[in-house]
């Protein structure tokens, strides 16, 4: 198969996309931070906001992790369209071939992420549980629980 210019021009979107969805994390998690962060303050320091920001911190380098490899992917793809502009085919190949596996990688720890985000809403509901749920079926609830 020949690498031509359109192949690795097919990544550009794909990359910028998830480029994007990345950053719209990143700035969803700083959100989350500063309102922890005013929590904390005000002097609610609960275990769970321990285990909140202890997870929040393993989120982030995860989103930096991300976002470096689909920075590289970007990169490589780049560099690929380069010297396939002038006629290295071989150098070329390879970027390409490391501009897919650096996208893998981004999307790897992209899905190693969203499991631990969900870990991060079930200790906020966690918190939640202790609640009175006044409704019939949370009534229900309670009773078979104890039992």
């Amino acid at each position: 198969m020949e690498l031509t210019i359109n192949i690795p021009a097919l990544l550009f979107p794909a990359i910028s996309l998830i480029m994007l969805a990345y950053t719209n994390r990143f700035l969803a998690l700083a959100t989350l931070v500063r309102s922890l962060k005013a929590k904390y303050e005000d002097g609610e320091k609960t275990s769970g906001l321990h285990k909140q920001i202890k997870n929040l911190r393993y989120r982030l380098k995860l989103i930096k992790n991300m976002q470096a490899f689909g920075v590289l992917s970007f990169a490589s793809c780049l560099f690929c369209m380069f010297f396939i502009y002038l006629e290295w085919q071989t150098v070329a190949e390879i970027l390409f071939a490391l501009s897919l596996i650096f996208f893998m990688i981004s999307l790897i720890i992209s899905l190693i992420e969203i499991q631990i985000s969900t870990t991060a809403l079930e200790l906020e509901l966690s918190t939640l549980e202790d609640l009175e749920d006044p409704s019939i079926g949370g009534f229900i609830k309670k009773k078979f629980k104890k039992d």
